[in-house]
């Protein structure tokens, strides 16, 4: 229990100092951001600049704090959080409950920025939290996406310190499949410096490292671990059975028209990034490549913007050499760990994977505060054997969520979502983002 603290307390001083690092300046609740107004020639660079009639009539958490308070905010007030300068940071308790980790607690905080002048720079977000969780998975993870000015350049990073564990399953989607817990450490830095070629158009090169070490039987006995589907792969194609680590670069380029990236309305965003992973590089224990490709849309379907449909195309292939157990494509594995609501991470996992989803949000009061949504998705995953074909079986998915508006300028939304999948799934979600 000692050494259980001693790890959450330097976890958070971590997340801590990295957040009051990043949020320069924060807005207080009183003093958040106005709303966005329509889409100019860059739709996204042109919301940060807002209009006093969109921030009268819409209403955030900050208006409801002030509104309890009985403290309304004066013209200058009103003109200051107009700013788009001014950003947006938000800090609190995460609690969730999913099947992996069971009940889970801890602190998560964004920032929502503008780097540069706001009528040629895009929005920029930081995301950071720490957890653990009555099952012992402990971790910290930071994600970020960063405009520099005038869109010059865009940075994004997804890095994950964890101690964590995880059901493993036979490859493919295989009905009543027999889990075998696994516990490990992990730490991943998956970073890409992207430039802007041509407006909206980046292209970038980056770095991947991606370890699980101390691998270890989570639960159960030594024999059952032996004849898990984790070691039956592991052997089959020589990898080390205690510690996987997979390093390489990337290349990327991605197309984004959407008019904001944290909620989006309208537009599209295309994105494609092949890495590649050497054996001995950095470490690295096996060499193999992955193509990733990630296509979203968005619909408005009323004149007042507030009945809209969004979709999502997810691929992730291995193209060549073999990747270890873990490395593989999975449910729920991507960057933010929002695809596959209804499942468990990892319950579904092989060398090829598409996903599809789409959803239906609508904001359910004129002052735009409060919002739900309803999805569908579905995952298709192949296995190695000649009966578990790509499309050959489908993990659908469905649900339901609420929303809160917490920033009217970013249009950030506090998320709770809860969805089912097959065979009993389900799980319980909470954001500060949309899904996609």
């Amino acid at each position: 229990m000692i050494i259980r603290f001693r790890r959450l307390t330097v976890l958070a001083a971590l997340v801590i100092a990295a957040s009051a690092a990043s949020a320069v300046t924060p807005a207080a609740a009183q003093n958040l951001p106005a709303a966005a107004p329509p889409p100019v020639a860059d739709s996204e660079t042109a919301s940060a600049a807002a209009t006093t009639t969109a921030t009268t009539s819409t209403k955030d958490v900050g208006d409801l704090w002030r509104h309890l308070r009985h403290k309304p905010q004066s013209s200058e007030q009103i003109a200051a959080s107009q700013s788009p300068k001014k950003p947006f940071f938000f800090l609190s308790p995460s609690i969730s409950s999913k099947p992996s980790t069971g009940f889970s607690a801890g602190v998560a905080s964004s920032v929502v920025f503008v780097a540069g002048d706001a009528a040629t720079t895009r929005i920029s977000s930081g995301d950071w939290s720490v957890s653990d969780s009555v099952k012992g998975q402990a971790g910290t993870g930071m994600r970020f996406r960063i405009f520099t000015p005038d869109n010059r350049w865009f940075l994004q990073g997804d890095n994950r310190l964890a101690w964590s564990s995880l059901n493993t399953y036979t490859l493919g989607i295989v009905s009543n499949a027999t889990p075998e817990k696994l516990k490990y450490n992990r730490f991943r830095i998956y970073d890409t410096a992207f430039r802007q070629v041509k407006p909206r158009v980046f292209a970038g090169v980056g770095l991947n490292i991606n370890e699980h070490g101390d691998i270890r039987a989570g639960s159960g006995t030594d024999a059952a671990f032996d004849r898990s589907a984790y070691v039956a792969y592991t052997k089959h194609h020589g990898f080390p059975l205690d510690r996987q680590l997979s390093s390489g670069t990337n290349v990327g380029m991605f197309v984004d028209t959407r008019d904001n990236a944290i909620n989006a309305s309208k537009g599209w965003l295309a994105a494609a990034t092949y890495r590649t992973f050497f054996d001995g590089f950095l470490g690295g224990n096996a060499t193999w490549q992955l193509l990733e490709a990630d296509v979203r849309t968005y619909k408005t379907l009323d004149q007042a913007g507030r009945h809209k449909l969004a979709f999502w195309t997810l691929g992730e292939f291995v193209t060549g050499g073999v990747a270890p157990y873990l490395d593989l494509p999975a449910i729920a594995d991507d960057t933010y760990g929002r695809s596959g609501r209804g499942y468990t991470s990892g319950r579904y996992r092989g060398p090829h994977l598409l996903y599809g989803e789409v959803e239906y949000r609508v904001t359910l009061t004129s002052n735009g505060f409060f919002g739900a949504v309803g999805f569908a998705n579905a995952t298709a995953i192949d296995g190695e054997g000649s009966n578990q074909q790509l499309l050959g079986t489908l993990a659908p998915a469905a649900g339901g969520g609420l929303r809160v508006l917490l920033s009217k300028r970013s249009k950030a939304n506090f998320c709770v979502d809860y969805g089912w999948g097959r065979e009993g799934s389900r799980g319980l979600y909470l954001a500060v983002r949309e899904t996609f």
